[in-house]
């Protein structure tokens, strides 16, 4: 089965690369906003624009290219720990039928990120790694990445 994991750069990918060794054995492609990072698997990797919500042409600009790009790759399944890239991927693969799951960041102990509270619409999963924050309807606490 082919999947799709999508971050930012900085503890958004320091997560989701705690969960990637789960999916050593599907054929696995990483997407990021950094450059050069190191997975130690046996994926593919391609760097993405970074983007946020304050700046539109970043936006449109990392959501086209996550279109081509997933266009193309056509992945069962697009799993991202955030932010705004993430949550596009995830739109993106929504749109294309591909099964979703959003991890919402660590970082956010208080309320959901941003990113976060918008994937409930897109994601067929939708988890947070703190129960205080975890709901019946969602997001679902099953533990933390960290």
């Amino acid at each position: 089965m082919m999947i799709l994991a999508v971050a930012s750069g900085g503890g958004h990918f320091v997560q989701l690369k705690k969960i990637l060794f789960y999916f050593e054995s599907e054929v696995l492609t990483v997407y990021s906003t950094m450059e050069n990072p190191s997975l130690n698997l046996n994926c593919k990797y391609q760097v993405i624009p970074d983007c946020n919500i304050y700046n539109f042409y970043g936006l449109f600009r990392c959501f086209m290219s996550l279109f081509c790009k997933i266009y193309i790759l056509r992945p069962k399944v697009v799993i991202s720990t955030g932010a705004a890239p993430g949550f596009l991927a995830l739109l993106v693969g929504k749109i294309l039928g591909a099964k979703t799951i959003w991890i919402d960041s660590i970082a956010n102990s208080e309320k959901l990120s941003l990113s976060g509270r918008m994937a409930r619409f897109v994601a067929d999963k939708w988890y947070t790694q703190w129960p205080e924050l975890s709901s019946e309807n969602g997001p679902y606490y099953i533990g933390s990445v960290l």
